[in-house]
């Protein structure tokens, strides 16, 4: 073998390597999570775009290269029918540069005209889609009293057919707490609002089992919190986890980032809206049934 096949065969298996290496490196990114942020009803009439002390975050949200696109979960403005609230929230996004997804809550479209006003302006109220092997679901409880129903609930089944079990994670967001009933063993975790519900919806009859049969790691995010005391909950049971996350009490204003590494593991950081100290709430992951 001469001198320049050995040159050759040198670079080829280094070409590999870089492209395994950014293969790898395409896996690894970071999203942001965001509820309630038109903030404390009462303050909506002079607040501009998003809540006030979120506002102060995104420039750190816009200057984070690894962050990648942000969910709003719900209660994004507070009057959706004035469309002045929408284009302030739409120039806050637009300042940060990056994909942000809207899982709308009562207050975006909790009536006809509302909803017209959103899909007119966002299109679709749920949706799905793919990015670097995990899979990112948009759902809707507003439709149907908090209960995922009908085309939705179809729709939702074909998003988790078996052929599409190539995924690493399962990433759904909504804005109302749908694992929270006065009764169970999250009642003292209850939601800003019951607006909307129609009793029990059929979260744990029906769409909790499709998540549990499709047997990825998966992680549901809803943002109807942090108006009153609480803002934050974390629950993990198995292959599951549970998180409400919110702000406009100004006692636990929040949001979270997501880090996943090239190997789909999860990691998140809580980010305190209260004060200058970022990290002041600790970690997201003590904010459980027994806090």
């Amino acid at each position: 073998m001469n001198n320049l096949t050995l040159l050759l065969l040198f670079m080829i298996v280094a070409l590999e390597g870089c492209s395994h290496s950014n293969d790898n490196e395409s896996k690894a990114y970071s999203f942001f999570v965001a509820g309630h942020v038109y903030g404390y009803p009462g303050e909506t009439e002079t607040n501009i775009g998003v809540h006030p002390p979120f506002k102060q975050k995104l420039e750190m949200i816009k200057n984070n290269p690894d962050i990648k696109f942000g969910v709003f979960t719900g209660d994004i403005v507070f009057d959706a029918l004035k469309e002045n609230e929408w284009d302030e929230v739409d120039q806050d996004i637009a300042f940060i540069n990056k994909k942000v997804y809207f899982a709308p809550g009562n207050h975006d479209v909790g009536s006809a005209k509302k909803r017209d006003i959103f899909t007119r302006r966002y299109g679709p109220t749920y949706q799905s889609f793919v990015y670097a092997e995990d899979l990112v679901i948009i759902l809707d409880p507003n439709l149907k009293g908090w209960s995922i129903e009908g085309d939705q609930l179809t729709w939702l089944k074909e998003q988790l057919n078996p052929n599409k079990n190539t995924v690493r994670n399962i990433f759904v967001f909504f804005h109302q707490l749908l694992w929270w009933t006065p009764e169970n063993e999250f009642k003292s975790y209850p939601p800003n609002s019951t607006s909307g519900g129609e009793g029990n919806n059929n979260f744990f009859t029906e769409v909790y089992p499709l998540f549990r049969d499709f047997g990825k790691p998966t992680y549901m995010f809803a943002g109807d919190t942090g108006v009153y005391e609480r803002g934050i909950f974390y629950h993990k049971d198995k292959n599951f986890t549970f998180i409400a996350s919110g702000m406009g009490g100004r006692k636990q204003d929040n949001f979270v980032i997501a880090n996943v590494d090239p190997k789909g593991l999860v990691s998140f950081q809580l980010v305190s809206l209260n004060t200058n100290d970022s990290n002041e709430l600790g970690k997201l992951e003590n904010y459980t049934l027994n806090d």
